[in-house]
């Protein structure tokens, strides 16, 4: 059986992350501008992953996914789209869940398949926005972890 382990994002790992990033966005966000894409792009190659909670998914040393938590609200997290379906998202969901006690996210409402992947968790949309934070039109389901 492959092994996949959790680490806390390195500096080596960024151009991975953003690989991942890139593929797993075009594979399920048909509803992102060009413009919108490079834009969001440019802005995740500038920043500090490492002033972040950012956490990869790595098989064989190879980053094949990644979270982002920030106090107790999940900011990211996505997965090489070859490796969607195979039970890693979950690995990531519950590593956020018990090592951070995640409770918050937001999703775009245009994602139906990551809404209802947050959904399988107990997530429930307590907020809609009508623009995502950048202003964008894309509009935002913030959603909260109910206790079971």
């Amino acid at each position: 059986m492959s092994t996949f382990l959790i680490e806390k994002y390195h500096p080596r790992d960024k151009n991975q992350l953003l690989s991942v990033w890139e593929k797993s966005v075009l594979a399920t966000h048909h509803f992102l501008s060009q413009e919108d894409f490079v834009f969001i792009k440019s802005l995740l190659q500038e920043m500090d992953f490492e002033m972040l909670n950012v956490y990869c998914l790595l098989h064989q040393q190879k980053v094949v996914g990644f979270i982002g938590i920030e106090e107790k609200k999940i900011e990211m997290l996505f997965l090489d789209p070859d490796y969607i379906g195979k039970g890693l998202g979950k690995q990531l969901m519950e590593f956020a869940l018990s090592h951070h006690g995640a409770t918050l996210v937001d999703v775009n409402e245009q994602n139906p398949n990551a809404v209802a992947f947050y959904q399988k968790f107990g997530f429930t949309t307590f907020e809609r926005t009508e623009k995502d934070d950048l202003g964008k039109d894309y509009p935002l389901l913030r959603m909260k972890l109910m206790a079971v």
